[in-house]
């Protein structure tokens, strides 16, 4: 799913689908809500030329509200276009830093993020050490690995994240991914010892643990069958960190569903259950899971919908049902806020943000909910704090 036009939803439906639904409600959103600012989300504009951050002012009663500063002028390059990823854009452990992938011209932009939440690009963007970048994910100890999926530069490539917002590469850190395997998620688990990455294209994924030095070693039988077309977003359970999920998008209409691996201390991958569990909905791309570990919530970018699920204590999954969107037209990136309270949603082509509040495994959109974005670039990537 490297664009939305691989899910059968070209650009010019995408657009008219906006311009039907997406004003009147993006007017509303764009409103004073009168509630407090409360924290702030981060898109990345992955805008062509001069990549930019927007900037939403998430207000106390879960509504976002674009900032005043936004967006923000990163100094890299967007690709202008859909990266058909997860995490394009992620925060520090410390929330100090956002670091965005800049994929027109490979390179990975870190901002410090000032007292009143605006950021600020921290010296020079830095080479992603491959081409293309679209995921990134940072561990507790503030290791960085990057996915890059360009031909001549197709791999993951490892950092440090130094306490003056510094990228550090780590020496002989890069591990070759083929190229045309589209890499859609790279992400560590809780404690940063273990690492994932789904190869979309190929439907694999690779499996590593992480050494005290930062360096990857593969898993054997790396990488494994992701047990369904299309792996893109991946999560590991917050409470359980040898528990991992991973959407599965291209199996066709009303086919997609969620994979349940458990991830051992050497980074092999065996199946939980029955899985692959199905959300009868189209193109699973995005996941996320509630901060208590109980409840899973995956974006189907082709059906306009949020499936939700209870996790089990094994870690199999049982389906709730789903959630349409008001307007969901090509989302692509899910992140909840910092006290589970809301679920937002970013809209890529469709340049809108949605807004759920969370009630235990239900969703239910906000009232003002979508907001909208500015026109220019192809949004992805999301980060609440």
């Amino acid at each position: 799913m490297r664009r939305l036009t691989s899910l059968g939803i070209g650009s010019t439906a995408v657009a008219a689908v906006v311009s039907i639904t997406g004003v009147s409600a993006a007017g509303t959103a764009q409103a004073d809500t009168g509630s407090p600012v409360v924290g702030h989300a981060y898109v990345n504009g992955n805008t062509a030329g001069t990549n930019t951050v927007d900037v939403l002012d998430r207000h106390a009663d879960g509504s976002l509200t674009p900032a005043a500063v936004s967006p923000v002028a990163i100094g890299g390059a967007g690709l202008g276009a859909g990266l058909g990823s997860q995490g394009a854009i992620e925060a520090s452990p410390d929330g100090r830093y956002l670091l965005a992938v800049d994929a027109g011209s490979s390179e990975i932009s870190v901002l410090r993020i000032g007292a009143d939440g605006t950021p600020s690009l921290v010296g020079s963007p830095v080479p992603s050490g491959g081409v293309e970048p679209v995921s990134i994910t940072i561990s507790p100890r503030g290791i960085v690995y990057v996915a890059n999926i360009g031909n001549g530069g197709s791999n993951y490539a490892g950092f440090r994240l130094n306490p003056a917002g510094t990228l550090i590469p780590i020496p002989q850190s890069v591990v070759a991914v083929p190229e045309g395997s589209a890499v859609g998620d790279v992400l560590f688990n809780g404690i940063g010892d273990r690492l994932v990455g789904t190869r979309d294209n190929t439907s694999l994924i690779d499996s590593f643990t992480v050494g005290a030095n930062g360096r990857l070693t593969a898993a054997a039988g790396s990488p494994f069958p992701a047990q369904s077309l299309g792996p893109i977003g991946s999560e590991f359970r917050p409470t359980d960190p040898s528990q991992l999920f991973v959407s599965n998008a291209h199996a066709g209409p009303g086919q997609g569903s969620v994979s349940a691996f458990r991830d051992g201390p050497d980074g092999v991958l065996t199946s939980i259950g029955d899985s692959p569990f199905a959300d009868n909905q189209t193109a699973a791309c995005w996941v996320e899971i509630t901060h208590d570990g109980k409840y899973l919530f995956t974006v189907n970018t082709a059906s306009a919908s949020l499936s939700r699920y209870a996790i089990n204590v094994e870690g199999s999954l049982t389906l709730l049902g789903s959630t349409a969107f008001n307007n969901g037209a090509g989302a692509v990136d899910a992140r909840l806020s910092p006290d589970g309270s809301t679920l937002s949603v970013t809209g890529g082509s469709s340049h809108l943000v949605s807004t759920f509040a969370v009630d235990g495994g239900n969703l239910t959109e906000l009232s003002n909910s979508p907001v909208a974005l500015p026109a220019g670039g192809a949004p992805t990537g999301l980060v609440v704090l």
